[in-house]
């Protein structure tokens, strides 16, 4: 315990000061002498670092790593997508969709997203798995749209590569028209 000169415990803390005039005086230590010495010697690394890293991917990862991961702007991997998502589809970029607002022009309409539960060895057992989980929504869904709006369907699921590595979600959509002569929907399905 620090104590005053009067007799009463010291109320300052210590490192500081009382003065008579009631303004605390700062009361500052610097130190007056530098260090004569430095180190002479650096620190060594340790030696046993790898000096070769592996060249090769593992065989499971997709040659076409785009589909994988979100793009710039409003593009999206298809198994991004939820219900009610309106979008633009490009045959240039498979698996990839372009977000639009529903009132603006757009290619489709997401109706339903499921997932394939299952194993499957070829595209082809995908493609058949993915189908029957979005047929009975699209029949359903689309014999409640008004008459001429939507021409067609689109269900996008993975290859077998992207299956594996766990994309399990099948997007099923209603289109307006995903031929040449394309003929966008513009509003939200009813």
């Amino acid at each position: 315990m620090f104590s005053g000169g009067d007799g009463t415990p010291d109320k300052n803390p210590p490192g500081s000061s009382r003065s008579s005039s009631g303004t605390p005086e700062p009361s500052f230590g610097i130190p007056t002498e530098l260090p004569t010495r430095l180190p002479t010697k650096l620190p060594t690394l340790p030696s046993g670092l790898p000096s070769e890293f592996p060249t090769d991917l593992p065989s499971e990862f997709p040659s076409d790593l785009e589909s994988l991961i979100p793009l710039a702007g409003d593009e999206v991997p298809y198994y991004m997508l939820r219900t009610g998502d309106c979008f633009n589809a490009d045959a240039a970029h498979p698996g990839q969709a372009a977000k639009r607002a529903c009132a603006d022009p757009h290619d489709a309409e997401v109706v339903k997203v499921a997932e394939l539960e299952g194993g499957y060895a070829t595209d082809a057992a995908l493609k058949n798995a993915a189908y029957a989980l979005c047929r009975p929504t699209l029949e359903r869904e689309a014999a409640e749209q008004p008459a001429g709006s939507v021409q067609g369907s689109l269900v996008q699921y993975p290859d077998t590569t992207g299956y594996r590595v766990g994309i399990d979600n099948v997007a099923c959509s209603l289109a307006g028209d995903l031929g040449p002569d394309t003929r966008k929907l513009t509003t939200p399905l009813t």
